[in-house]
């Protein structure tokens, strides 16, 4: 760790584009026989059907898809493109050729709503949309009230009145494209945050933030070289898909491996894991949950060598079991829409069972208190990173026509993540929680994932979330929502809750244990998979 602290020197030119710098330099590499003969993207749908695309392929489609976009569709440099499509092809194409164009890529998940997708439209004011049959009607219901909207492309075999045929676009097309020329800090893409609290906010980020920084993440948390293929389970509508399916993999000249599954199956990514030459892998703490549950004795996955979580902290449980079956650790790593890795478990690094690790070189990560102090180990306290005397441009740029909501991420001299946390005496950094998401009850301050951890560790629990509820007595009371597992769902529910409530007891603190309980079938969450603590804190505030 100390080592890549003192490696870690990135250097961010005055004009940067990811699409020219780095994906046309690995063709380059590619043509020279200089590189292993991995694709730069493998793309699967489970019923036969493959993609393999060279770095010269991908230079070569994205380059016609840019021609799309500046030709048919008249986007200028600038011009935002909200971009709705599941894991396909095209979706990485769509990617590149906004970076060619210098237009401003606003990726949204297919789970979106007609009421979200009429908020994204307007709040951007996105000109251009790009979207599949499943999507389609929904915006064709509210692009009446959509000013800006002048363009529809619809990525489907089928044509559909009112929208331009991607396919019939892409066919056409010249594969000639001179790239845009764009500044480091110009705008690159707009992500809306997964809105754990409050409405979702547009995270504008430049060509560098994402571009650069994530280098961090390419080379020391993923530990990927132009040897390996990695697969990450995001889904597409989510900043993390940027991170590892596009940046950081394609930084180091990995292979990108996906996996269409519309649905989230475990048994699929086994047999993938088993089947394909995957050698890297991602997926959410929700995931690694619901694989632990599973046998996986029956699985080799010959190729596999290292496994990364982000998204949620991730239960010591979780990893203690899939490293009894797997014989690999799971490299937690911690970061928001709005950063790039802020801490992480990094290659060769001793691992502590539920912390973020140590923070990443590109950042001076500090617990602060409301003064903006730095906290010693040991105190809670928010979780920032220092922006004065000189800000990272590994950061967002802005909330997108908000400067009160940017300028409320400041305190003092630091970016305030809005999670709470602290550090130990060897400077390993641990989540308690969202700042709001804290308990206070009867003067104890209680983080959910403490608790939430603690239920998870029993059979019974396949999930927990864990909110304050209203108290006469200790102001709030710890209140948890479980869903079972299917073998304990028939069970007695007050001698379960006994149970559980015991088990907490013994497992963590005593006055941490939830008072409260409550069985669920499902938790409610956002696209990107997050527990919606504050929803359930409502509902029971309403209550």
């Amino acid at each position: 760790y100390e080592a890549i602290k003192q490696q870690y020197r990135p250097e961010v030119p005055k004009y940067f584009n990811f699409a020219s710098d780095v994906l046309d330099r690995w063709t380059e590499v590619e043509k020279e026989g200089k590189k292993p003969k991995n694709p730069a993207l493998w793309w699967v749908n489970g019923d036969g059907e493959e993609v393999r695309w060279s770095f010269e392929e991908l230079g070569v489609l994205s380059r016609k898809v840019a021609n799309v976009l500046s030709d048919a569709c008249s986007l200028q440099c600038g011009d935002r493109v909200l971009l709705i499509l599941p894991r396909i092809p095209e979706w990485w194409l769509v990617n590149v050729a906004c970076m060619r164009t210098g237009t401003v890529l606003i990726p949204g998940t297919q789970q979106l709503t007609a009421k979200d997708i009429l908020y994204r439209l307007q709040k951007s004011k996105a000109k251009c949309i790009i979207t599949d049959d499943s999507v389609a009607p929904a915006v064709d219901s509210v692009e009446a009230e959509c000013q800006s909207l002048k363009f529809k492309l619809l990525v489907s075999e089928r044509h559909r009145e009112g929208w331009l045929n991607f396919s019939d676009l892409l066919k056409n097309a010249p594969s000639e494209h001179q790239c845009a020329t764009t500044k480091c800090q110009d705008p690159m893409a707009i992500y809306f945050t997964s809105g754990s609290t409050g409405s979702p906010k547009m995270t504008e980020h430049s060509h560098s933030s994402y571009g650069v920084g994530l280098t961090v993440s390419g080379r020391y948390w993923l530990d990927l070289t132009s040897s390996d293929i990695f697969w990450n389970t995001s889904d597409t509508g989510w900043a993390k898909a940027a991170w590892s399916s596009v940046f950081s993999a394609w930084i180091q000249g990995a292979c990108v491996f996906v996996h269409k599954m519309p649905q989230f199956n475990p048994n699929v990514v086994f047999e993938s894991l088993s089947r394909f030459p995957i050698t890297v892998f991602c997926s959410a703490p929700t995931a690694y949950r619901m694989f632990v549950q599973h046998k996986l004795s029956s699985y080799t996955f010959k190729s596999l060598r290292h496994c990364v979580s982000a998204g949620e902290p991730i239960n010591p449980g979780v990893m203690a079991e899939w490293k009894v079956q797997t014989g690999l650790d799971i490299h937690e790593g911690y970061g928001q829409t709005e950063t790039v890795l802020i801490c992480g478990n990094f290659k060769g690094m001793k691992i502590k069972p539920g912390s973020m690790g140590k923070p990443s070189p590109g950042y001076d990560v500090k617990i602060i208190d409301e003064n903006s102090n730095i906290l010693p180990p040991g105190k809670e306290g928010d979780i920032a990173i220092r922006v004065k005397p000189t800000r990272s441009l590994f950061l967002f740029t802005c909330y997108t026509d908000d400067p009160e909501k940017t300028e409320a991420t400041m305190r003092g001299d630091f970016y305030v993540t809005g999670d709470r946390g602290f550090t130990d005496e060897d400077g390993y950094f641990w989540f308690v929680g969202r700042a709001d998401d804290v308990i206070n009850s009867a003067g104890y301050r209680i983080g959910p994932f403490e608790v939430e951890s603690a239920l998870t560790e029993h059979p019974a629990v396949m999930e927990a979330a864990v909110v304050g509820s209203p108290d006469p007595i200790r102001g709030e009371a710890v209140k948890a929502f479980v869903v079972l597992t299917s073998d304990y769902v028939s069970r007695d529910p007050e001698k379960m809750i006994k149970e559980l409530q015991d088990h907490v007891k013994k497992v963590t603190a005593p006055y941490k244990y939830p008072r409260k309980m409550e069985f669920v079938q499902q938790l409610p969450k956002t696209v990107s998979g997050k527990i919606r603590r504050n929803e359930l804190r409502q509902k029971e505030w309403r209550r």
